[in-house]
């Protein structure tokens, strides 16, 4: 069972901003043998979703970026999940969570994200369809795909 937590980058302490890149560097940096540049300037125009185990410890984690910082619609990225908890569905809760803050911040409109070619279908069952044909382009030397969310007419 996790406890989830949704706080802008303002609310966000020194501790809780360390816990987050740690665990995205241990996952996209370290694991993925990716130097990127994380820090995007975008985490200050985002709302950052924190998953802790009953232990308190950060395992899951999202950030919800504002519309126009990187695409017209808001956008769902550096999804994360601590290696060790993964192949428990963690993954699509920590996603569903996600879409749910974020039509609730942002009620009628599509989300984006840019996800990593390899987890289309996991995207695909959470209902993001592919944009441009699915074609793949290279960010930070993996292949990505845009994908869209596009919330149920009321």
């Amino acid at each position: 069972m996790l406890t989830w937590e949704f706080l802008k980058y303002e609310e966000l302490s020194r501790e809780i901003l360390y816990e987050i890149l740690g665990l995205r560097q241990m996952v996209f940096v370290v694991e993925q043998r990716c130097a990127y540049q994380d820090a995007d300037g975008r985490d200050d125009h985002a709302g950052h979703l924190l998953g802790r185990d009953e232990q308190g410890r950060l395992v899951a984690y999202l950030r919800i970026v504002e519309p126009g910082r990187r695409f017209a619609e808001p956008s769902i990225g550096r999804v994360v999940v601590r290696p060790e908890l993964r192949g428990k569905g963690l993954g699509a809760v920590l996603m569903e969570e996600g879409i749910r803050m974020c039509t609730e911040i942002y009620p009628g409109v599509s989300i984006h994200v840019s996800a990593q070619q390899h987890l289309r279908r996991f995207y695909e069952r959470l209902g993001f369809h592919c944009l441009n044909e699915g074609n793949p382009y290279d960010e930070d030397g993996i292949p990505h795909i845009e994908m869209v969310f596009r919330p149920p007419e009321p």
